[in-house]
């Protein structure tokens, strides 16, 4: 694996688990693969999972990482080609991913959109400047578009708890949120789940939420949720905004919120969300406090997600 962006990075959904599952049993079985490297990562946006759960990943394969909050802690990086720098941008890509590569065996970015032009967020631009110029492998900590590390805990988890029997139904459902949120955990489990021939996925939302469908290809899209939650075995929370209407909050319909009733349509579903909540908003307490919450496991497992990735990045 040369950099972990999306899915599509992946050439074998099943084996990657299956790695992240012996590492779970095993977190130090391959801790002197990293030994001698360094690992840069920088964030440009808050982080508690994704940066605590790298960095124990990291020591766990016996890497030194170093935290940058650009921004904050650094200058603040200018992306376009050709700028003429008279603004609040201090260095351009060009010259800060450069450096980084000499710095650093493998970097880490975590970016985030700007919600001013979707068709600059949704090509990605920063995660690629900092492929292109740096010349050292890349993973994504989240983009602009994707959350491909908490995907993957989320595909990790649904195994550790899929029937055996037949093949699972998950759905992902819409929650409301007071602001406007990205669709980048959205769109990276649609993507996944799709890849993923164990399961058939189910998407549903209220009119106006659609997703791109770049990442919602071969799901079944509903717009009633109670009809979309029968059966399911995996129910997926999470808010997003508008596509179309890009970054808007078209509604805020407080029956989406998923509580107990909810569950009652389903097939004693077990109950998801990528961290961090807003609890009685996008997800009841009764759920999240309750018996079928996967919640936490999740949070565990992007442990082992990032481990799994960090190894196979270090053997390629």
């Amino acid at each position: 694996m040369k950099n972990f962006l999306s899915v599509n990075d992946v050439t074998d959904v099943d084996a990657l688990i299956s790695k992240a599952l012996y590492i779970k049993s095993n977190p130090l079985a391959f801790n002197t693969k990293g030994f001698g490297k360094r690992m840069g990562c920088i964030f440009m946006n808050p982080s508690m999972r994704t940066r605590l759960s790298t960095q124990i990943a990291a020591k766990n394969l016996g890497l030194d990482v170093i935290i940058l909050h650009a921004g904050s802690e650094g200058w603040a990086f200018e992306f376009q080609d050709g700028a003429v720098m008279n603004g609040t941008t201090v260095e351009h890509i060009k010259d800060a991913a450069r450096v980084l590569g000499t710095y650093f065996d493998i970097l880490a970015i975590r970016a985030f959109p700007v919600f001013k032009d979707r068709d600059e967020d949704y090509s990605e631009q920063v995660i690629k400047q900092f492929i292109k110029y740096s010349g050292k492998p890349v993973i994504s900590l989240e983009s602009s578009t994707l959350h491909p590390l908490q995907s993957f805990a989320d595909a990790i988890t649904i195994q550790e708890n899929m029937p055996q029997s037949y093949k699972p139904k998950v759905v992902l459902t819409w929650a409301p949120h007071i602001k406007s949120i990205p669709h980048c955990v959205a769109n990276s489990f649609a993507q996944w789940m799709s890849n993923w021939d164990k399961v058939d996925l189910t998407i549903t939302h209220p009119v106006g939420y659609e997703l791109s469908e770049q990442f919602t290809k071969g799901a079944i899209i509903n717009h009633n949720q109670l009809d979309a939650l029968k059966d399911a075995d995996f129910v997926y929370v999470k808010n997003w905004s508008s596509f179309e209407d890009y970054g808007a909050v078209k509604c805020i319909d407080e029956t989406w919120m998923l509580k107990n009733a909810h569950l009652s349509h389903t097939n004693h579903a077990k109950v998801m969300h990528c961290l961090p909540v807003r609890r009685n908003i996008e997800l009841s307490d009764e759920i999240l406090d309750g018996e079928y919450s996967l919640v936490t496991k999740q949070a565990e497992n992007r442990i082992w997600a990032v481990q799994a990735i960090i190894s196979e990045i270090l053997e390629g």
